[in-house]
């Protein structure tokens, strides 16, 4: 990147309107006085790889990947760290000056911080984590929490295959029950994790007794829209300590700005602010 030339980064997706991302880099760009855009390009999967590698050539410094491209885009980058390797996805790719193209997953990471700010007693060793759902952002949970030290990790899904997959793929500490038992294994829980769409704003409501949960469980719902969900509200009635998803998405968006921008933004009431605008 010549010094004279404005860094651009954005957010690549099928579609895009609904993201939050750009509200949210456009706030930190602002804040930083960094002279700097972030741009939401709504771009077909058939044209995925042909607009990624035009890109550094326009300026931009990397880009965020979101839904329909996060495991497509792996095929176009040059280097593919190990946490995303591990997940299957890609969410932020770097484009270096010497012209290759880096892809990274940090929403683990992100994951990960958003709960350490809302749950800061929380001790990743001091018992099993429940995760509901198998899909991408099961993965990335599941990465972090066994990063962390979760001494087992107990997944149970609406189809019971994809969460024998996880297993197949992360070993022993993960363990399968059946989606009917999911009232069940929860009981001895420190930590519920829902990375389904259930509970989101159009979705069905996540459905899952909640009377075995422990009052001193941390439970956490990767949806953030809305802010509070169902199961966030009956945890929270039962005296659990309860973290809302939007955290996640903010928290995942700093190793990106950082590298893009040359900035370490802070995740404040005035970041949270900004996303909800």
């Amino acid at each position: 990147m010549t010094e004279n030339r404005i860094p651009l980064a954005g957010v690549i997706g099928h579609p895009i309107s609904h993201s939050k991302s750009p509200r949210l880099h456009g706030h930190w760009l602002k804040t930083y006085g960094i002279n700097g855009h972030y741009i939401p390009m709504d771009v077909a999967p058939q044209d995925l790889a042909q607009v990624v590698r035009t890109l550094p050539k326009a300026g931009f410094v990397g880009v965020n990947i979101t839904i329909p491209h996060k495991e497509a885009v792996m095929s176009v980058a040059d280097q593919i760290t190990d946490r995303a390797t591990l997940i299957g996805a890609v969410n932020t790719l770097i484009f270096r000056e010497d012209g290759r193209i880096l892809a990274d997953n940090t929403d683990g990471y992100g994951f990960m911080e958003n709960l350490r700010a809302g749950a800061p007693g929380w001790d990743p060793k001091s018992g099993p984590a429940v995760v509901f759902g198998a899909g991408g952002a099961a993965r990335a949970v599941i990465s972090a929490l066994a990063e962390a030290g979760v001494p087992e990790v107990i997944v149970t899904n609406r189809t019971r295959v994809r969460a024998d997959k996880l297993k197949d793929d992360f070993g022993q500490r993960v363990t399968v029950a059946d989606w009917v038992q999911a009232g069940n294994v929860i009981e001895d829980a420190r930590l519920v994790v829902n990375t389904t769409s259930l509970g989101m704003i159009g979705k069905p409501e996540l459905r899952v007794p909640l009377d075995g949960l422990r009052a001193d469980a941390v439970v956490t719902d990767l949806v953030y829209a809305p802010l509070k969900t169902r199961l966030l509200a009956e945890a929270e009635e039962m005296g659990c300590t309860t973290v809302d998803g939007l955290g996640m998405l903010l928290h995942q968006a700093v190793p990106g700005f950082e590298r893009w921008f040359g900035e370490r933004p802070v995740v404040d009431a005035a970041t949270r602010a900004a996303a909800l605008r």
